[in-house]
């Protein structure tokens, strides 16, 4: 396996310390403090701007840092979902790659499981066992 970019490193570590308890804490003490110093600068353009800017720049960069996580996760969670199908006995192994089907493919997909489903509770009603993998 390879070693992590310098920027996933980075972007682990920021989405990491963004998401505790104590990071909201210190965001809202510092708009505590913002909100305090109002009257020292007669709640002026500037210190209006002071905020804007601010929460503009690191809500822009934190866009970025967020979606680099969550594609990281996501294809992690993809991998270990296609081990799983990889590996069970009568699973389909065309749904090693869903993600890379057309919309209209993954809809069909769709309405075969929801029929499927369907029969099966329809099954489970008349007391027949609802367990097995039919094929599609």
């Amino acid at each position: 396996m390879s070693r992590p970019t310098i920027y996933g490193r980075f972007a682990k570590a920021v989405s990491r310390f963004a998401g505790r308890p104590v990071t909201f804490a210190w965001a809202m003490l510092v708009i505590v403090l913002w909100l305090a110093s109002g009257p020292l600068f007669g709640f002026s353009d500037t210190w209006q701007l002071v905020i804007n800017t601010a929460t503009t720049i690191i809500t822009f960069l934190m866009v970025f840092l967020i979606q680099n996580t969550q594609n990281r996760d996501t294809e992690a969670l993809h991998l270990k979902l296609d081990e799983l199908i990889r590996v069970t006995e009568g699973a389909h192994n065309r749904m090693l790659d869903l993600e890379e089907m057309e919309e209209k493919s993954l809809d069909e997909l769709r309405h075969r499981y929801e029929a499927l489903a369907k029969a099966a509770r329809l099954a489970s009603e008349r007391g027949v066992s609802d367990t097995g993998a039919p094929d599609l």
